[in-house]
């Protein structure tokens, strides 16, 4: 691909990056010369496979694709490769599939030239000689042949070249009777029919069907003697057709786009007696109201198109002119001699209109352009406005501002946003060919400004993006049409408007010389930084009011349109950029903007009461910021009757229950946090207890609230409360006031107990907010409580929200509290009850509830690890002798099997934690068992590299710890639910790893008997914990299937699978069918070992084969028969065949007498005792 080049390679310095992309994305000229030559000159050998046909056309696809942007490129090389293809094309020995390819091949060449396509026409061979070629090679096509479109779109815009020829076309038909003595058809009769019959098909040739139209019917010959009878069919077909079924909207499609280019391209004189006729047919036809969008934009393009014809093609010289259209002129002219040429056009258009007579028709073209400006589809809005403008241009002044106010018209309110957009269309038209005159600015920019700014909540989203987007398209037509002189006392107010709305760049790149600091602002909030919501609000627009000019319209947009803005991530993103703006105009915030809000915080509008209310905290809390610069207090800053509404607005908003309370309740939570940082005198104020009164109030009703913003109000709960602690509750400074500490401790333990679980969670919480002084001679007591509702609610399997918000707690009330190794057990986290945090949170590391929801005890697990993490890192810190071995034992085992777990999302946490904790040096975490190997295990470069999402990566790490014995039964315990899983890359990767270990073990049997007896003190411990029995049958299954015990197998009757054995025979009257067929699956493996436990097994199975469910029974006959085949040691191989024939044939699914006589009948042949049914003693 050939790209532009700099001669020297890529600048350096600021430009290197752009030049790159320049370099990167355009092409520097048609570089595939020699391959598409070879393409071409393939096709008569590739023609007859149509794999390589295919591949040969997507290939040439390819490479014209590339010069879509840039067809310029292809304009020495369009005529060679046109003769190449045409040569197979003319040539009469090229069979129909070469001539199907090669107009393909043409089409794809034409591809790129869609905008151009008319500049291709004179390539095409148009010669009188050409005619009939051409004609009968058309004739011959199947209209109905879906593969072959190509060939007929090309030969109909061949036609329609040809046609251009100079000559009567009577000359071309010579004697009309043919050898037979038969007539035949005149040349123009045959392109005639043609072109009809191409019109009424479905596909594309019936757009080049209205091109051949438009330039056949032009001609002088044929419009004398067929023009009145094609208008005549056209008009016929378009009145006996509907848009109800698909067959008819296309030959409407067909016979509108045929007459819309036939008026474009036609003459006035010649159309102007048809007209009056059409239009009335299309107003009888009623296209405004079809259905189709195609069918009313073809319909505003064929009634704009008989406007045009109705008026003389003239100039209009009242129009508003900026310049010439020379450019030599133009650069030649002074700024003087432009003003003057500009400067009197009403004199110009007194001395040159004519005056004549507009007729009637005029008026129902208008009225039928100004309804297209209100259509629900973009594209026949923007065709009426394209025709508005069009037919603007041929009035006279009077008539044309008269349109120009129906055009305004549409800017009301009651109007839909579809009539705003086309209106903007409009009149970016008409501005931009000087139809808009500058003594209408002065109506029009105040309606622009309103559509920079238009938007409609719509259901559960807004409309109007697209009135915005046209609004802009205004003002830079505007920008192009008017001097700058005109547009100088507007510019301004539309430069601030524009900037509010995060400075959309196209409008703003054409008025550089007249908007203020365009380029800087241009820069700054380019097409990529306004991508991003959260940089437009609280990042450019503090740069962008940081220019005077646009520092107070900022401000303004931000109250009056964005802090009631429907949506309320909008509302809480304006209420912070009023924070951030804040320092550009203290004053003006100080005095305008909070006595302006504080009105609206107590109005009937909901969203304006919620923006007006979080925007007051946030101005009040920046003014406060400011005023430490000056040594001023808030109060000094804003005025005393400001003071005295923000302190009681709580009060006049009121707390409502239901929608309005999710949104006022964190509003006034926010004002109360704000206020306390701003340090308001409000200390011993009765309002600090209705304040208070609010907090509390909303933890106890949180379980009223929708669950998609309890966490956001929870937040804003959170930190009001710390913020009117740290304020308003210190007797001292660093000393609590005891009536309140005692109070506040003793409510939230006891909302600890509640039976609400929301009022628990922001009870933990609000706990784990308190500050130091607050917690001070009350830790034992807090700690006590969040503990208490840990273990009580996890035995119950209930409140796990709450308990993971609890356990956040404890770690946040340990950090706040300190360390002191001697220090008192009430005041700081020291000797005497590091054990008790420690086992709290070791203990909450188990937590392993389910619910509907799946793994919620997940939740509290993630926040134990974060918690142990926090608060070992403040002990090794502080006092690294308060943390026993035992205890940073246990914590990095069970952190070992959160790593070894099955779900991606906590397996990665736990491995991260595990190695921030591994590789701490400052501080280092003391006791940490067999620190060396995990170190070789775990070098401190998987600290960034190793990720822990990954089974693939993760588990060839993790399974290294089975290795050492401190660590090897947590890690087996994790691996069993990962390797005994459902998902199937944690299944592969888990059990590749371990079986990896296990292979590397093989010959060391005191290491695999020690595994084995990990593996039965699992098993053991959770014999009746579901989430481990059934997973650990299936590992045991593969590691058995895999011979991963084959040493222990060589000894008779080893204690392993006895053990294991006795450990299985739990299960045999479980109901759970997954842990059954587990089951029978490890009784299968077990066959392996050698002695009496041999026969034991084959026990088991024969029973399960008289199971009471029948899908045991079948399955554990198909295990058998497997086993059987896997293991030909096990019985007498004289019985085998009859044992396998019996497994196979027998229904085990039959009635529990037919299969237990098949049963017996094994247990003969296998020489075990057959079970005998115990029957049930009653009383």
């Amino acid at each position: 691909m050939a790209l532009s080049e700099i001669e020297n390679g890529c600048p350096g310095g600021e430009g290197g990056e752009s030049d790159l992309i320049v370099k990167a994305c355009v092409l520097g000229g048609f570089s595939e010369t020699v391959e598409t030559r070879a393409l071409i000159s393939s096709l008569p050998e590739v023609h007859g496979d149509p794999v390589t046909s295919e591949s040969t056309t997507e290939r040439f696809l390819v490479i014209m694709n590339r010069y879509q942007e840039q067809p310029h490129l292809l304009d020495p090389h369009t005529e060679w490769m046109l003769n190449m293809i045409l040569e197979f094309v003319r040539s009469e020995k090229s069979p129909p599939s070469l001539v199907h390819l090669s107009f393909k091949f043409l089409y794809v060449v034409s591809c790129p030239r869609v905008v151009y396509i008319y500049l291709l026409f004179p390539l095409l061979p148009h010669e009188v000689a050409d005619v009939q070629p051409v004609l009968d090679l058309l004739s011959r096509q199947d209209p109905k042949d879906s593969e072959t479109w190509e060939t007929r779109y090309m030969l109909l815009l061949w036609l329609s070249m040809t046609c251009l020829i100079p000559f009567d076309l009577y000359r071309l038909d010579g004697h009309l009777e043919s050898d037979g003595g038969k007539a035949r058809e005149p040349t123009m009769d045959r392109i005639l029919a043609i072109a009809k019959s191409y019109l009424l098909v479905s596909d594309t040739p019936r757009d080049a069907a209205s091109v051949l139209v438009s330039k056949f019917m032009t001609r002088p010959d044929v419009k004398q003697k067929r023009l009145g009878d094609f208008l005549d069919w056209s008009l016929t077909t378009i009145s006996q057709t509907n848009d109800e079924s698909m067959r008819d909207i296309m030959v409407l499609d067909g016979a509108l786009q045929s007459l819309a280019k036939l008026f474009k391209h036609g003459k006035r004189d010649d159309l102007l007696q048809y007209a009056p006729t059409i239009l009335q047919c299309l107003e009888q036809k009623h296209l405004s109201e079809s259905s189709q969008a195609m069918l009313r934009r073809l319909g505003v393009k064929l009634i704009q198109r008989l406007g045009l014809t109705f008026l003389k093609p003239r100039l209009a010289a009242w129009r508003y002119q900026r310049g010439s259209r020379s450019l030599a002129a133009n650069l030649s002219m002074s700024q003087s001699t432009v003003a003057a040429a500009t400067g009197t056009p009403e004199v110009e258009t007194q001395e040159q209109e004519e005056d004549y007579d507009i007729p009637e028709e005029v008026e129902t073209v208008i009225e039928h352009l100004l309804a297209g400006l209100k259509d629900k589809e973009t594209i026949v809005r923007w065709s009426a406005a394209k025709g508005i403008g069009r037919v603007t241009g041929r009035l006279p002044k009077e008539l044309a501002d008269e349109v120009v106010g129906s055009v305004l018209d549409c800017f009301s309110f009651q109007e839909s946003d579809n009539a705003w957009h086309g209106g903007c269309l409009a009149l970016a038209e008409l501005g931009r060919r000087g139809l808009l005159l500058p003594s209408r600015l002065t109506d029009v920019v105040p309606l622009i400004i309103k559509s920079l700014t238009y938007e409609e909540k719509r259901g559960a989203c807004s409309v109007g993006s697209n009135v915005r987007d046209a609004a802009c398209y205004v003002c830079w037509s505007f920008a192009r049409a008017y001097e700058p002189t005109e547009l100088k006392p507007f510019v301004t107010q539309i430069a601030s408007f524009i900037c509010s709305w995060t400075i959309l760049t196209q409008c703003t790149k054409n008025v550089l010389g007249t908007f203020p600091h365009g380029i800087d602002i241009v820069t700054a909030a380019d097409y990529y930084a306004v991508g991003n919501l959260n940089n437009c609000y609280l990042n450019i627009s503090v740069y962008i009011a940081s220019f005077p000019e646009y520092t107070k319209a900022m401000i303004d947009h931000l109250i009056s349109m964005k802090i009631n803005h429907w949506d309320g991530v909008i509302r809480e993103l304006a209420t912070k950029a009023l924070h951030n703006l804040t320092p550009q105009a203290p004053d003006y915030m100080a005095t305008t903007v909070v006595p302006q809000l504080l009105p609206m915080a107590v109005g009937i509008d909901l969203h304006g009461r919620h923006g007006a209310i979080m925007a007051c905290a946030e101005i009040t809390h920046a003014l406060y910021k400011q005023g430490l610069q000056t040594n001023r207090t808030v109060v000094d800053i804003i005025s005393a009757e400001c003071v005295d509404a923000l302190k009681n607005i709580h009060q006049k908003v009121g707390v409502p229950q239901g929608f309005g309370g999710e949104l006022m309740r964190p509003a006034v939570c926010s004002i109360i946090e704000k206020l306390s940082l701003s340090k308001m005198p409000f200390k011993n104020d009765p309002v600090i207890t209705g304040w208070q009164w609010l907090i509390d109030d909303t933890i106890k009703t949180l379980h009223l609230v929708s669950s998609g913003v309890k966490d956001a109000i929870m937040v804003a709960v959170v930190s009001a409360l710390t913020a009117l602690c740290e304020e308003y509750y210190q007797a001292e400074p660093g000393q609590a006031d005891s009536q309140m500490q005692d109070a506040l401790i003793s409510q939230y333990i006891e909302g600890l107990k509640s039976p609400q679980m929301l009022t628990r969670c922001g009870s933990a919480l609000a706990l784990g907010c308190l500050p130091r002084f607050m917690i001070q001679g009350k830790l034992m007591q807090i700690l006590e409580g969040l503990q208490h509702m840990c273990t009580v609610s996890q035995k119950e399997g209930s409140f796990t929200e709450a308990r993971r918000d609890a356990v956040g707690a404890i770690a946040q009330v340990c950090v706040k509290a300190g360390v002191c190794a001697h220090g008192s057990p009430d005041s700081a986290l020291c000797s005497e009850n590091v054990a008790e945090v420690y086992g709290a949170l070791l203990n909450s590391m188990n937590d392993y509830t389910t619910d509907s929801r799946g793994d919620v005890g997940a939740w509290v697990r993630e926040a134990a690890m974060t918690s142990l993490m926090e608060v070992t890192m403040l002990v090794a810190i502080s006092a690294p002798e308060i943390l026993s071995p035992d205890l940073v034992k246990c914590m990095m085992c069970c952190l070992a099997q959160q790593a070894a777990e099955k779900i991606d999302r906590y397996r990665a946490h736990a491995g991260n934690i595990f190695l921030s904790l591994l590789h701490s040096t400052e501080p280092e975490v003391p006791h940490i068992p067999h620190r060396e190997e995990l170190l070789s295990i775990f070098p401190v470069e998987t600290t960034t590299t190793l990720n822990w999402n990954a089974p693939s990566q993760a588990f060839q790490y993790i399974t290294q710890l089975l290795g050492l014995p401190q660590y090897q039964r947590h890690t087996l315990l994790g691996l069993t639910v990962s390797v005994g899983g459902i998902t199937e890359s944690t299944v592969h990767f888990s059990s590749q790893s371990l079986f990896e270990y296990l292979r590397g073990i093989q010959d060391n049997y005191a290491a695999l008997a020690q595994f084995g007896d990990t593996l039965l003190t699992i098993f053991r411990d959770n014999l009746r914990n579901e989430r481990v029995s059934i997973p650990f049958l299936k590992m045991l299954n593969q590691m058995l299937a895999n011979s991963c015990f084959e040493i222990l197998t060589t000894q008779e009757n080893h204690q392993f699978c006895v053990e294991l054995l006795t450990l299985c025979k739990e299960f045999k009257k479980t109901k759970d069918i997954s842990k059954l067929r587990a089951c029978v699956a490890v009784f299968c493996g077990l066959i392996q070992f050698q002695g009496e436990v041999r026969k034991k097994v084959l026990s088991q199975l024969l029973m399960l084969l008289c199971h009471s469910f029948p899908v045991i029974r079948k399955a554990t006959a198909g295990q058998m028969y497997e086993m059987l085949l896997t293991y030909d040691d096990v019985i007498d191989p004289e019985v085998l065949d009859d044992v396998m024939t019996l497994l196979s044939d027998t229904n085990w699914e039959s009635d529990l007498a037919t299969v237990r006589t098949h049963r017996n009948q094994l247990c003969d042949w296998l020489g075990i005792p057959s079970p005998r049914v115990v029957a049930k003693v009653t009383n």
